[in-house]
C-alpha cells in the first residue's frame, strides 16, 4: 500500500470512528452535536407553522433550516464514504431514516409544503442509545425486541379471537339495538364493539336499550382484561429470557458491513469477521 492510499484508509478510518462510534469523546461529542441539531431542526419546522411572527424571524427559520439540513445531507455521504459495503448502510433502518430526514427541504424545489415532513428527523433521536453509551440499556433492548418476536405467533392467535369476539358481540348489538339506536349494519355494529372493547369509546354511537347496555357493560369490562394479556405474554417471554446468560454489548460498528452489537473486547466483527481496530 502506497503512502497516499495509507493516507486515505487512515482518513477514513478516523471519521468512522467519528460518526459511527460513542466509545470515544470526539465521537461522542459528534453524536452530542447531532443531537441537538435535530432538536433544532424540528423547534424550527414547528415554530414555522405558527402564524403572526415577524417575517425576519420566518426568515431566520428557513435558513437555519437549510444549514441543518446541509450537515445533514455531507454527515449521510460521509457515512456511506466511510463504509466499505455502502449499500449496507443504505439500506439499513438508520439509513433509510438519515436519508427520509434530508430530502423533504430539498423536494421544496419541486413540491409545496413538503418542509414539513422535515419532522420524520425525530427518528434520528433513536440514536440517543448510541450516546448515551450505557451497555445494559442495548442489552435489555435487545432482549425486549427478541421477547416481542418470540411473542408475535401468541399475540396473533389473541388478536385474532379478539376479533372473532368483536364480530359476534357487533352481531349481537346489531340485533339488540337495530338501525333506530344508531347500529346501522353490522360493520358499524363491530367498529362499536372494538371501540368500546379497547376502552376508546368515541360516544358517537351508544346502546339505549337496558339489554344494550348491559352487554356494552360487560365488552368494557372484558377490554380491561384484554389490555393486560399481549403485555403478560410479552413479560413471561422477556423474564425467561433474562435467565439466560447475560453478555456485555458495545456501540462499536463494523467499517465493513456496518454491524453494530459486539460484545466488549470483541476483535473481529461477529458478521464479517472485519479487524474491529483496524490495526
Amino acid at each position: 500500500m502506497n503512502k497516499t492510499s495509507s493516507q486515505i484508509k487512515n482518513w477514513k478510518d478516523r471519521l468512522h470512528e467519528i460518526i459511527y462510534e460513542a466509545d470515544t469523546p470526539i465521537g461522542r461529542l459528534f453524536d452530542v452535536i447531532l443531537m441537538i441539531l435535530i432538536i433544532l431542526s424540528i423547534i424550527f419546522v414547528m415554530l414555522e407553522s405558527v402564524k403572526g411572527f415577524p417575517a425576519v424571524i420566518y426568515d431566520i427559520l428557513y435558513y437555519g433550516e437549510w444549514v441543518i439540513t446541509i450537515f445533514f445531507t455531507f454527515e449521510y455521504m460521509a457515512r456511506i464514504i466511510t463504509v466499505k459495503k455502502s449499500s449496507s448502510y443504505i439500506f439499513s433502518f438508520y439509513g433509510i431514516i438519515d436519508l427520509l430526514s434530508t430530502l423533504p427541504l430539498y423536494l421544496t424545489f419541486f413540491f409545496t409544503g413538503t418542509s414539513a415532513l422535515l419532522t420524520v428527523r425525530a427518528l434520528r433521536l433513536l440514536r440517543v442509545f448510541r450516546i448515551l453509551k450505557i451497555s445494559r440499556y442495548i442489552g435489555e433492548s435487545n432482549r425486549l425486541a427478541k421477547a416481542i418476536r418470540d411473542s408475535g405467533a401468541k399475540i396473533l392467535v389473541f388478536l385474532f379471537a379478539v376479533l372473532v369476539l368483536c364480530i359476534i358481540m357487533g352481531t349481537v348489538m346489531y340485533l339488540i339495538e337495530g338501525e333506530e339506536g344508531g347500529f346501522k349494519n353490522i360493520p358499524i355494529s363491530v367498529y362499536w364493539c372494538i371501540v368500546t372493547m379497547t376502552t376508546v369509546g368515541y360516544g358517537d354511537i351508544a346502546p339505549s336499550t337496558p339489554f344494550g347496555q348491559l352487554i356494552a357493560a360487560l365488552i368494557m369490562i372484558v377490554g380491561y382484561g384484554i389490555i393486560a394479556v399481549p403485555t403478560g405474554i410479552v413479560s413471561a417471554e422477556y423474564a425467561s429470557g433474562r435467565k439466560s446468560k447475560k453478555v456485555n454489548l458495545n456501540t462499536q460498528v463494523c467499517s465493513n458491513c456496518n454491524t453494530s452489537n459486539h460484545y466488549d473486547g470483541a476483535q473481529f466483527c461477529h458478521k464479517c469477521g472485519e479487524d474491529l481496530h483496524n490495526d
